[in-house]
């Protein structure tokens, strides 16, 4: 491929020029309500077994007590609170999901943030622009190689989530538009995930460390560690590398006037989002049909929900949350989708194990990644098909600002009982008057 030059310059200048009074309305209070989500599942991930293992890994090399590891008393090194608060965040499948390029944008973003609040003052202010910018880049440089960068197995979160992650960062530093090339080059060079890894601790490596590199990244840029003048579009650069032919509209295309964080989607369960409207069928079904015993079901999804999740055999709790099988077994037999579904005894169930094999899935490029078509068929040789255009969550469905609120209140009592985290909801929701934000992660441990 050949270079294109000044993609990167452009992208580094647009960062530096946009001013908080630029940002619109709407686009601030999507960069709030993903803040409020990704406490909620950085609280759930906190004290999970890929979290614990990284904190032991880390902390016998880590000399500093710099930054706050969300929902823990225990506090680390800034660059290492951005891996462990990534990956805690991501861990369960539970964070946020931009649909058009499958990224899981905040995951990597607010930990570097955050991580950085902890070592320099930051307003609320500064923390929004800074993210809803990060988020613009992470995900529009996803979109140029969308959409066959994921089904070629880059985890696509953790590969351009290193450059939202050192944007956010440079800009909270005030970098110039020289460093924030080379911080984007520094990025570029980290770029890496594999989706082998889904259902496994090994993928929390590439999530957390696209929070630690994207950090690093613009912290060795703001001392003067220089990069290439065209990373991301160069000859041999990032996009180059990637093998995809890229959709250069998408890096430039509206810059400034349209903001990619207001197509965001919360979830409301613990899974991959491509499960998602398979869920809310089989769950609405289920509430209406209490007492049917379902002996067939037969789903019709977008390829891409049977690129990723078709795994009729799961071998853990981790995998399950990528098994459309174990989702819509556990939905149907439990009634419920939350974090108990997704364990490892779960997915040892005999009854779910022998209802997961009853599961045909068939793929249809006409229904959307948000969609899907599903027939039950139960024991008196009746056929009930259910079918959804838009799952809860999607921003065609959205979650409302309450059930944000309740997810993390939820998360925070079931990680504690009696953890109070209203004082962190009122002040995600004022941040504009913020005067130092690093109080927001100390919100989340416990008194």
């Amino acid at each position: 491929m050949l270079g294109h030059s000044g993609i990167t310059p452009g992208l580094a200048r647009f960062v530096v020029e946009t001013r908080w009074q630029d940002v619109p309305a709407e686009a601030r209070h999507a960069a709030k309500r993903a803040l409020l989500n990704f406490f909620a599942v950085a609280l759930a991930g906190c004290r999970t077994e890929p979290v614990e293992l990284a904190l032991k890994t880390l902390a016998a090399f880590s000399g500093g007590k710099q930054a706050t590891i969300v929902g823990r008393r225990e506090r680390i090194d800034a660059l290492n609170a951005a891996f462990l608060n990534a990956a805690g965040a991501n861990v369960f499948d539970y964070c946020d999901t931009h649909l058009p390029t499958v990224v899981h944008p905040t995951a990597p973003l607010a930990p570097a943030l955050l991580a950085l609040a902890d070592l320099r003052r930051v307003t609320g202010p500064e923390l929004l622009l800074a993210f809803v910018l990060s988020f613009e880049i992470e995900c529009r440089i996803g979109l140029a190689l969308s959409p066959g960068h994921y089904p070629k197995g880059w985890h696509i979160t953790s590969t351009c989530g290193v450059f939202g992650a050192a944007v956010g960062a440079a800009k909270l530093l005030q970098l110039g538009e020289q460093q924030i090339v080379w911080a984007l080059g520094n990025a570029a060079t980290q770029s890496s995930g594999l989706c082998e890894c889904l259902g496994w601790p090994a993928k929390s490596v590439s999530v957390g460390n696209a929070a630690k590199n994207g950090l690093l990244s613009a912290l060795l840029a703001h001392n003067g560690f220089s990069g290439p003048a065209e990373p991301i579009a160069g000859a041999q650069g990032f996009l180059a590398a990637m093998g995809e032919p890229p959709n250069w509209q998408a890096l430039s295309a509206g810059l400034g006037r349209t903001w990619e964080v207001i197509d965001n989607s919360l979830k409301p369960y613990p899974a991959g989002f491509v499960i998602h409207p398979l869920l809310d069928c089989a769950l609405d079904w289920r509430r209406a049909h209490p007492e049917a015993v379902v002996e067939r079901v037969a789903v019709r999804g977008n390829p891409l929900m049977l690129q990723r999740t078709d795994r009729p055999e799961p071998a853990t709790g981790r995998e399950a949350q990528v098994s459309l099988q174990h989702a819509v077994a556990a939905a149907l037999l439990r009634g419920k989708a939350g974090l108990e579904e997704f364990t490892n005894a779960c997915v040892d169930d005999p009854a779910i194990k022998a209802l997961r094999r009853k599961v045909e899935v068939a793929a249809d490029p006409a229904i959307s990644t948000i969609a899907v078509e599903v027939d039950f068929f139960t024991g008196d040789g009746r056929k009930h098909g259910v079918s959804t255009a838009a799952a809860r969550g999607s921003s065609a469905n959205p979650l409302n600002d309450a059930e944000i609120e309740q997810k993390l209140l939820d998360e925070a009592k079931s990680w504690r009982p009696g953890h109070d985290v209203r004082p962190l909801i009122d002040a995600v929701w004022s941040l504009e008057t913020c005067a130092d934000v690093s109080t927001l992660a100390a919100m989340t441990v416990p008194g």
